[in-house]
């Protein structure tokens, strides 16, 4: 009787050792598997984290490529208005400067056609003419 139980509990303790044996196999090629699928999963991943960071520095480069036209745009703007404020503000002035040239080259014009001369001034002294 005894030798019966101990050879029933070496045979169960075989069977679950090779129970035991093939479930370590499984999983030491499972956990193979998983670390080459990790591997593979990590070398892409880096991959991807090395163009996401080649473009992170185009971007940068452009950003500033951007500012930079930005500031000349806004200097040119800058530069347009106070050229319109000017232009504006003495409006008024050069029209009517505008108007007395149109004016004086009419009076030429009807001296050097013949015009009558009584309507010139002869006792006025000219800004160049010398004093005698």
């Amino acid at each position: 009787l005894l030798i019966k139980d101990l050879e029933k509990e070496m045979t169960q303790a075989e069977v679950e050792e090779k129970n035991s044996q093939t479930d370590y196999e499984a999983l030491m090629s499972d956990s193979a598997e998983k670390r080459a699928q990790d591997s593979k999963s990590l070398t892409e991943k880096e991959s991807t984290k090395a163009d996401l960071d080649s473009q992170i520095q185009e971007h940068g480069a452009a950003m500033k490529a951007a500012g930079s036209e930005l500031m000349a745009t806004d200097k040119y703007i800058s530069n347009l208005h106070a050229e319109c404020d000017w232009l504006v503000q003495y409006f008024e002035v050069r029209k009517t400067a505008r108007a007395d040239e149109i004016d004086s080259l009419g009076k030429a014009k009807a001296v050097l056609s013949g015009a009558d001369y009584a309507l010139l001034q002869t006792g006025a002294r000219g800004f160049l003419s010398r004093r005698q």
